[in-house]
């Protein structure tokens, strides 16, 4: 870790078990199809802001003693039993909508609401009291996954279907404060397109939902697709698309706790040119990883454009002599970042205005050279329609460290303005 000072050593973190959790895509009938239902997660929120997202959390204290003490409750269900109660829990406090113990639906009041949302204990006094029910409840989970290695805190999600029908049934905001600014019904096709147009930003995994059903709906409505779905439900490693043209590999390295690995990413469209964005490989592990991908761009027909380091610290400069086995390709990136690798035969030196360009089935995509050298004399970041590759700047788990060997904590914070 070039950013600490010399001498300090951080201890290895230690992994957690993965938190269990339940996210509900709701369906209803539309016209000729089925719409679900996102809501857009408030931009001031810390964790996934601006994000279109499907309602859920994870399993509480309160979920269990709902299943322990009344085994009767929902006693049809087996293995994901108990993260029904926690998809109950959650679609009463986050959309306000609950089983009608006739195999239907209502929107509960907003008397059971605020006894819900100010202790989710709530839940369990309004159910035993008879005011909401679990009678006669049906779901289905049509995907699985456990959250990327960016931190130590991972869940394991399972996803829900539950069909609304034409129950008329509305989401409606909690008293007080709420993780979603906006609800939307739509159709799927139109938020893959949506997407695909950066004009909406969804978590990888509902990205990849939408993707697995629309593949099934070819002859089929989406009740049946998620019937389908359910037979066997999607689970391990899936493309990890932050947005339309760019891929994400995380890749194990010794970079600054709470963080354990590095995201390498991949620009472009599939069966296009690709650029690889730190591929900070120095392990076997790391080297599996990104041989796997590469294979994987291989068989799309894609050829491999370059090589871009955003900067010259350990965790994000991969080791040539592995990266050279799986492929070859010019090498970008500064002056500082380029004279720190060993002597290569092609390179591109970056500066502020360049233009990376990649093309691709549909276009050419364009990512703009920005220079922000605070936190790594030399560092870059790429701009373009889908947002920045922000290297060091900035990050979704603990801090950026500034060094004081060679940092400038001026020229890191005029790089974020």
């Amino acid at each position: 870790m070039d950013e600490l000072p010399e001498g300090l050593e951080i201890p290895k973190l230690e992994s957690r078990p993965h938190i269990p959790s339940a996210s509900v895509m709701l369906s209803r009938i539309s016209g000729d199809g089925h719409e679900v239902l996102l809501g857009h997660r408030s931009s001031e929120l810390p964790a996934f802001p601006d994000l279109w997202s499907f309602p859920g959390g994870g399993v509480s204290r309160v979920d269990r003693k709902a299943a322990d003490s009344h085994p009767d409750w929902l006693s049809d269900r087996t293995g994901d039993r108990l993260s029904v109660f926690t998809l109950l829990r959650e679609m009463v406090e986050e959309v306000g909508i609950t089983p009608d113990g006739r195999g239907g639906f209502m929107e509960v009041s907003d008397e059971v609401r605020e006894i819900v949302c100010k202790d989710k204990s709530g839940w369990l006094e309004v159910a035993e009291s008879g005011a909401i029910s679990t009678k006669e409840f049906d779901c289905q989970v049509i995907t699985e996954r456990i959250t990327p290695p960016q931190s130590p805190t991972r869940f394991h999600n399972l996803f829900f279907h539950v069909a609304l029908g034409d129950s008329g049934v509305e989401a409606s905001f909690p008293p007080g404060r709420s993780e979603f600014d906006k609800f939307q019904w739509w159709r799927p096709e139109d938020i893959v397109e949506a997407w695909e147009g950066n004009q909406l930003h969804l978590p990888p995994p509902i990205l990849t939902i939408f993707r697995d059903l629309l593949e099934l709906m070819e002859g089929r409505d989406l009740v049946a697709a998620c019937e389908k779905m359910a037979e066997d439900p999607p689970s391990g490693p899936h493309r990890f698309e932050y947005g339309p043209g760019v891929e994400c590999v995380l890749i194990p390295t010794r970079t600054l706790p709470p963080s354990t690995h590095t995201n390498c990413f991949v620009l472009g469209e599939r069966g296009g040119q690709r650029a690889i964005v730190d591929p900070a490989i120095r392990d076997e592990e790391g080297f599996n990883l990104l041989k796997d991908k590469v294979e994987e761009i291989r068989g799309d027909g894609s050829d491999i454009l370059c090589t871009i380091f955003t900067h010259r610290h350990q965790d994000h400069l991969g080791d040539m002599s592995l990266i050279s086995q799986i492929y070859q390709a010019p090498v970008w990136g500064s002056e500082e970042t380029l004279s720190a690798l060993p002597e290569i035969s092609e390179t591109r030196r970056l500066t502020e205005g360049d233009i990376v360009s990649v093309d691709g089935p549909t276009g050419r995509s364009d990512w703009e050279v920005m220079e922000t050298p605070g936190h790594c004399p030399g560092q870059i970041c790429l701009v373009g329609d889908p947002g920045v590759v922000a290297a060091d700047n900035c990050t979704m788990v603990g801090t950026i460290l500034v060094p004081s060997s060679d940092g400038d904590m001026g020229a890191y914070i005029s790089g974020l303005e």
